[in-house]
C-alpha cells in the first residue's frame, strides 16, 4: 500500500543571494495534518525557506512540492491552497478588523454565498468578535496576530505557513495563538511554523533545528533531546553573568550557557564538574544558591548540535 503524499516535500532546496547561501540543500517532508516547527535563530534562513515554499520566491536550485504541486511551475495553483502569514503581515491600520477580513476575502475571491457565516466563524474562532469595529492600528500585538491569522484563513487553506507568528507577543497571547493552531490541526490543516522561541518547539509534532541555512536535525521534540552530548548541570547564583565568564575560562567542560539567573554547564562528568564549580565559586566569592543535574531543554540540544557541527556554539540564545 502506497503511503499518502506529504503536504510539503522539499528536495535539496537552495537559495543564494550573490555569494550568500541563505538556504543550503534543504530536504524536508511534512505530513498532511502535521504541525511542524522550523526552529532557529534570526538569520538562519527560515523566512527565505517559507517564501520559497509559498511560491513567493523562486529557489536557485532544488525543488519542492506543496499539496503535490510544484512551487515554481504551479505557483498560482499553490497560492489558492495555502495561507501565508509573514512576520509583518499586511494589515491595514486605518481599516477595522471586519474591513481587513473583508478585504482579504475579496483578494481570495471568497464567494458572497456563505461569506458572512464564514467571517463570523473566523471572528469567533480568534476571539475577535467584540473588536470587529476596532481599527487594526489600535489592536494589541497579540490581537493583530490573531487578525492576521484570520485573514490568512479566510479562504480555508489546506496548508498554513506562519513566519514567527508569536515574535514579540506577550506570553498570554502566545498561548492563545497556539490554542487556535491546535483547533486548526483538528480540522486537518497542515501547519509549518517558524520560530526563534525554542520553548515553542515542544508544542510541535516534529521539529527541524535550522542554522545558517542548514537543517541540522529533524525529529519529534523528545527524540531530539537524545542528541544531547553529556549531562546538564544547572547552577543558580545571584551573579550569573560574572560566574559564566569565570566558568567558561577556567572550567574544563563541553560548554557553559547563561539562562537568566541560571547557568547550564554541559559535562560528561557532572559530579566532578559540580565539585569544581563549588571550588571556583568559593575562591571567587560567588554565592552558590543551588546546583543539580537537569533534563536538557531543546535550547541545550540546539547549542550542543551546533557545537558538534561547527566546533563552537555561535552564541545562540533566545
Amino acid at each position: 500500500m502506497n503511503s499518502p503524499l506529504p503536504a510539503i516535500k522539499a528536495d535539496n532546496l537552495t537559495k543564494r543571494f550573490g555569494g550568500l547561501v541563505a538556504v543550503d540543500n534543504l530536504s524536508l517532508s511534512v505530513a498532511k495534518g502535521e504541525l511542524f516547527g522550523l526552529i532557529g535563530p534570526d538569520g538562519a534562513g527560515k523566512t527565505t525557506t517559507l517564501r520559497m515554499l509559498a511560491s513567493i520566491m523562486e529557489p536557485t536550485s532544488g525543488s519542492a512540492r506543496v499539496m503535490g504541486k510544484d512551487i515554481v511551475r504551479e505557483a498560482e495553483a499553490i497560492k489558492e491552497e495555502i495561507g501565508y502569514m509573514s512576520q509583518r503581515f499586511g494589515l491595514y491600520p486605518d481599516l477595522s478588523v471586519m474591513e481587513n477580513i473583508l478585504f482579504y476575502a475579496d483578494i481570495y475571491g471568497l464567494p458572497q454565498k456563505g461569506r458572512e457565516e464564514k467571517i463570523d466563524r473566523l471572528l469567533a474562532f480568534s476571539n475577535l468578535t467584540p473588536f470587529k469595529k476596532r481599527l487594526a492600528g489600535n489592536l494589541s500585538g497579540g490581537m493583530k496576530q490573531k487578525l492576521g491569522l484570520a485573514c490568512a484563513l479566510v479562504h480555508t487553506p489546506q496548508v498554513l505557513f506562519l513566519d514567527e507568528p508569536t515574535n514579540g507577543v506577550d506570553p498570554v497571547s502566545r498561548r492563545d495563538f497556539w490554542r487556535i493552531l491546535y483547533q486548526l490541526l483538528k480540522e486537518g490543516v497542515t501547519i509549518l511554523v517558524t520560530t526563534a522561541y525554542l520553548d515553542e518547539a515542544d508544542r510541535c509534532n516534529r521539529v527541524g533545528l535550522f542554522h545558517k541555512g542548514r537543517l541540522l536535525a529533524c525529529d519529534e521534540p523528545e527524540h531530539l533531546k537524545g542528541l544531547m552530548r553529556g549531562a546538564i548541570l544547572e547552577v543558580r547564583t545571584s551573579e550569573a553573568r560574572r560566574a559564566a565568564g569565570i566558568l567558561s575560562e577556567r572550567l574544563h567542560v563541553e560548554s557553559v550557557g547563561l539562562f537568566g539567573d541560571k547557568l547550564h554547564v554541559v559535562t560528561n562528568d557532572p559530579q566532578q564538574a559540580g565539585t569544581a564549580v563549588e571550588k571556583l565559586f568559593s575562591q571567587e566569592g560567588i554565592p552558590l544558591l543551588g546546583i543539580r543535574v537537569i533534563e536538557p531543554s531543546l535550547e541545550d540540544v540546539f547549542v550542543s548540535v551546533v557545537t558538534n557541527e561547527q566546533g563552537k556554539a555561535d552564541g545562540y540564545r533566545e
